[in-house]
């Protein structure tokens, strides 16, 4: 089976483009067709100012609405990323294959960096060298796929980049991998800017949906979504980004073609309406689930260990052998030790 590898920043309460985007697409298909592993990469939390106790509370619901929206620990792997020591031993190792003008020429280091140096702030290394841990958390596992949104494209291919340099120069160590993508809904954007990408790491927003938004909030941002000038209802990402927005979720909730539905409507009101309550429909199960799982810690917490194990117990012979090709001299084990003695 091929194997699989995605994960989930705990920067923000997780978000209906994340469902729609990834999760779901996760729980239905990719967990059934391959050795897949998912992961709460909260090291990538702390790239940024944050609160701990909220990185940690974030974390722990992150990995509940994982499994809430479908991922079974039986055929996959769920997981904490700092819980594997083996992400950041082989992220240094990688740093040293990649190459500043690479990091720098980043898209999101460059925004974010911009948004921090405009709010007076200082930017914190790890911010330009996270797409390396990133890299590093995919090639661990000898990953083949990794499903992604547009917006991650890039750092899947500078981990290609360092992943066909280190072998070209060490020897075979990494499988090279691909990026894959969704058919529909791979990049929800925000309500109220809808050539925006609906981001979790806002703390509040009548644009964004989270995943455990009540029913009637839910309601509530949707029916006051920023549309398009003009009455009938189009499907035109370029020209009518507000309503193609709004097409693509209902799509994605429905399972349909968002320029065969634009066929249906003669107004935006009666859209926003569908595209409301197909989000509360399809979140409801969801939120369900979710409720479940909070009432039994106990059992969140058994799965976040035993994938820890699994995942582990997968990348450390990576790494172990990426540390011997790059000129790392192996510790020496106990056993042999105790021979010499």
């Amino acid at each position: 089976m091929k194997r699989v590898f995605s994960g989930v920043k705990p920067t923000g309460h997780l978000t209906l483009g994340n469902y729609l985007g990834a999760m779901r697409q996760w729980a239905a298909v990719d967990q059934h067709r391959a050795d897949a592993l998912f992961c709460v990469v909260d090291l990538h939390a702390l790239t940024v100012e944050h609160d701990p106790g909220r990185v940690r509370r974030l974390s722990r619901q992150s990995a509940t609405l994982l499994l809430a929206a479908g991922l079974d620990p039986e055929l996959c792997t769920v997981f904490v990323q700092s819980h594997v020591d083996e992400h950041a031993r082989l992220s240094y190792v990688l740093e040293c294959v990649a190459t500043d003008g690479e990091m720098r020429r980043m898209i999101q280091y460059r925004e974010k960096a911009a948004r921090e140096r405009e709010r007076g702030g200082s930017v914190r290394l790890s911010l330009l060298t996270y797409p390396v841990l990133m890299a590093a958390d995919i090639l661990a596992y000898g990953t083949d796929e990794v499903p992604v949104g547009d917006d991650q494209a890039q750092h899947v291919e500078l981990t290609r980049d360092l992943a066909v340099r280190f072998n070209q120069r060490y020897g075979q160590a990494f499988v090279v991998p691909r990026a894959t993508h969704p058919p529909v809904a791979a990049r929800v954007m925000n309500l109220q800017d809808p050539t925006s990408k609906m981001g979790k790491s806002e703390d509040v927003g009548p644009g964004i949906v989270y995943l455990l938004d009540e029913p009637d909030a839910v309601r509530k941002k949707v029916m006051r979504a920023v549309t398009d000038s003009g009455r009938d209802v189009a499907y035109d990402r370029e020209r009518r980004p507000g309503v193609a927005n709004l097409l693509e979720i209902l799509a994605a909730c429905t399972q349909g073609d968002p320029r065969v539905l634009a066929e249906a409507y003669d107004s935006y009101g009666a859209l926003k309406k569908d595209t409301a309550e197909a989000v509360v429909e399809t979140l409801r199960p969801l939120q369900a689930r979710h409720k479940e799982l909070r009432a039994d810690p106990s059992y969140v917490e058994g799965v976040l260990r035993d994938g820890a194990e699994r995942a582990r117990a997968m990348a450390r012979p990576v790494v172990d052998a990426a540390y011997r090709a790059i000129g790392l001299l192996p510790p020496v084990s106990e056993a042999v030790v105790n021979a010499a003695r």
